[in-house]
């Protein structure tokens, strides 16, 4: 399997930064920030399911176009998968026929052309070889960090998050853990806005890979737009066993 990289900043600006979404293969979205736009008509078309880490507008503010641009090529619906509380947000605020068309009842409530599939921590989705589960973490709002096993290995995306114990507990429980793609959005100087926003910063983010027992090849992704480097460049110095590296937008991780 492979992970593309559509988008895993904190923000826009150029530079190729586009907000959080990662493609699984053809056929699944991890997230739907602004990096799906990249993808070509029938890219798009290929996509079957969607699993939506929080409902933050950099998380999700492509999926109303998505499901619109491949509204009259699909011949079965898309899969958004979510936590209760996300998808609640997105039929009340973003497909509420206000902001956008209720695409759960278009071109028809028996046929859709999408379908919202509550998940919820301990569920297990299944997707051809795939295996994805999800854990709570710590953020604003309900959000969620998924796990992928996959054959031969198992990877983590945390979603956006900061200082919790549910995540390091649910990762630790994986027999094997190879990658994990973490959040780390802002700078150590600016640790009253992690706490405030609760994200990460690297000191929070060093402090919790403590608790990590897998030694899996680390990603950093987040970063507020203008502090990559730095952000970067902080957790070396604090984490300096571990095998960080400087996720960019395009990037392809082969698993």
């Amino acid at each position: 399997m492979e992970i593309r990289v559509l988008g895993c900043s904190g923000g826009i600006g150029g530079d190729g930064r586009r907000t959080t979404s990662f493609l699984l293969g053809d056929e699944v979205l991890i997230d739907a920030g602004s990096g799906v736009a990249d993808l070509t008509l029938e890219e798009l078309v290929a996509i079957r399911h969607i699993f939506i880490t929080h409902a933050h507008m950099d998380h999700i503010h492509m999926l109303p176009l998505l499901i619109d641009s491949v509204f009259d090529q699909l011949q079965q619906p898309v899969v958004v998968h979510g936590l209760p509380h996300t998808l609640k947000a997105l039929r009340d605020h973003i497909f509420n026929w206000v902001v956008w068309p209720d695409f759960t009842s278009l071109p028809s409530e028996e046929l859709p052309v999408m379908v919202l599939e509550e998940m919820a921590p301990g569920d297990r989705v299944t997707v051809g070889d795939n295996h994805f589960s999800m854990i709570p973490v710590n953020h604003i709002i309900p959000t969620v960090a998924y796990v992928v096993e996959y054959p031969g290995g198992a990877f983590a995306f945390s979603g956006d998050t900061t200082t919790n114990d549910t995540l390091w507990e649910g990762l630790n429980a994986l027999p094997r853990l190879d990658h994990l793609i973490v959040e780390a959005a802002f700078s150590s100087g600016e640790l009253a806005l992690c706490e405030m926003s609760k994200h990460y910063c690297p000191q929070l983010l060093a402090d919790d890979l403590r608790k990590l027992e897998h030694d899996p090849q680390i990603y950093l992704t987040h970063a507020k737009p203008g502090e990559e480097d730095m952000i970067y460049d902080e957790c070396r110095n604090l984490m300096p066993d571990r095998k960080l590296h400087h996720l960019t937008g395009g990037e392809r991780l082969a698993l």
